[in-house]
Formats: C-alpha cells, structure tokens, sequence
C-alpha cells in the first residue's frame, strides 16, 4: 500500500523563489552563459543553494538543444485531431494500452484516486503522453537545460526559480548533477519541473524520497499537483467542466487538455 508521504518543504521553495529581483545578465545565445552563471551564483548561494548545488551550477554546460526545442515548438499550432495523430496514434488505441496499465495495477490507481480524487484515466493519459508511460523521460542533463533557459532572455523570469530549485534538489541528495531529463529541465514519468516536484513530491514508496523516476512516485506527486491546483473528485473533466480548467496548470495548450481529457474518458470506461 502507498504510503503517500509529502515530503519536500514548501517554505524552502517560498525562500527559493523570494530571492528579489535577478542581478544575472540573461542572454540569447551561449557567449554570456559563462559571465552569467558566476552573477547567479551569489543569487543562488542567498537563496540557500549549497556546496553542491553550486558545484553544480558551476560544472554546468550551456544546453543548445534546449534552445533549439525552444525555438521550434509546434504543438500549440496543430488542430486536436492532428494534435493527436501526432501524439497518440489514435484515441481509441491509446486507450486501449492506458487501460491494459490500469489493470495490470488496479490497486494502485485506486488508491490515488481514493487519496487525491483523481481518476486513473486522467493519471494515465498524462503518463502516456508526457513520457510514453516512462518510455522516453528525455535525455538532455537536467542541470545543464534548466540553467539554460533561466539564462535565456526569452522566459528567464519564469525558469530561474526552477533553476533554483533543480539545484536545491541536487544540494538535498534528491538530483543527481548528471540526471537526464526533457529540454526544458522537466523531470522523470510524467514530466515536472523542478519547483513543482520541490512541492508536490509525494513518496508513495515509504523509501523516504519523492523520486519523479519511479513511476508510483511520480504518478502520486501528478494527482498531489492536481488536487492542489482545485481538481474536484467525482466531477466531470470534459472541456468547459472546473476540472478541465485544473488541466490548464498541467498544461496551457487547449490541444493538449482536450487530448487528456478525451483520452482519459475512454481509459475509464
């Protein structure tokens, strides 16, 4: 049975994020990155980052393939039927593979939803095409990409707090320096970033950490997410419902709710 431990310290993440306004020069190609790290390193050792994370951060490689994902994301443009095609094949294939999971460890997804008042559909349909349930968790250094773009002028405001927690995590013993993740620094099954996996980790093991790279882990920390952003158990989640709306925190693309939201009806029927 998941033991459902929450483990990480919101107050750490709160002091993380209170750091004031950022002193490092952002830049839009990998010249400044240098320059950069040594103006963020003094942000990031006031905000609590240790020897280890600032190892890190100072070992740390500017992440062009970052940039180039970055740069030439489509996604949000495609139509949802060709949204799909793309990412799932089919609805009702898709399903199908969601729902043969969901029976192998039936348990399992009772639990969540018992726990957090998320459906294994929904829970399913995220893992499926955040990862390919845990096929595919990215293969570009997390370090490396999350440092990128909290240097990169476009969105640094956005990822600089979760440059700081991915080092806090590494300070902690919870990220390897070297742990490979997405391109934007997203971690393990279904894809956090590193100041939502400082909050919402749950330890659904009992090993005593939240590890996003072990699947009940990582699905536990999903429904936590959920739950928190307002998710209401027992209640619709197709496209105009409150829950549809909690699916905009996953993800801001409408394709992408409407494709989980969809997928996820048939994973439960």
């Amino acid at each position: 049975m998941p033991v459902f431990k929450h483990l990480f310290l919101a107050a750490g993440l709160s002091a993380i994020c209170a750091t004031g306004a950022f002193a490092a020069q952002c830049g839009n190609n990998a010249g400044g990155f240098g320059a950069w790290k040594q103006q963020f390193a003094p942000e990031a050792s006031a905000a609590g980052i240790g020897q280890r994370g600032l190892q890190a951060l100072a070992s740390a490689s500017y992440s062009q393939s970052t940039i180039n994902a970055d740069r030439n994301q489509k996604g949000v443009r495609y139509s949802l039927d060709r949204f799909i095609k793309i990412r799932l094949g089919s609805l009702d294939g898709f399903a199908a593979s969601a729902r043969k999971r969901k029976n192998a460890n039936a348990g399992f997804y009772q639990s969540l939803e018992q726990r957090y008042g998320v459906p294994a559909g929904i829970l399913l349909a995220i893992h499926g095409m955040e990862t390919g349930f845990g096929r595919n968790m990215g293969n570009t250094p997390v370090i490396d990409s999350i440092l990128t773009v909290a240097y990169d002028c476009r969105r640094s405001a956005f990822f600089t707090p979760h440059a700081l927690a991915a080092l806090s995590m590494v300070d902690r013993g919870i990220l390897s320096p070297g742990q490979r993740g997405a391109a934007h620094g997203e971690l393990g099954h279904t894809q956090f970033l590193p100041g939502n996996a400082l909050k919402y980790g749950v330890d659904a093991t009992g090993d005593g950490r939240a590890d996003f790279y072990n699947q009940a882990d990582a699905l536990a920390s999903t429904a936590n997410f959920l739950r928190a952003k307002g998710w209401q158990p027992g209640q619709s989640y197709q496209q105009g419902s409150a829950n549809f709306r909690v699916l905009n925190e996953w993800n801001a693309a409408t394709v992408y709710q409407q494709a989980i939201a969809l997928s996820a009806e048939r994973i439960d029927r």
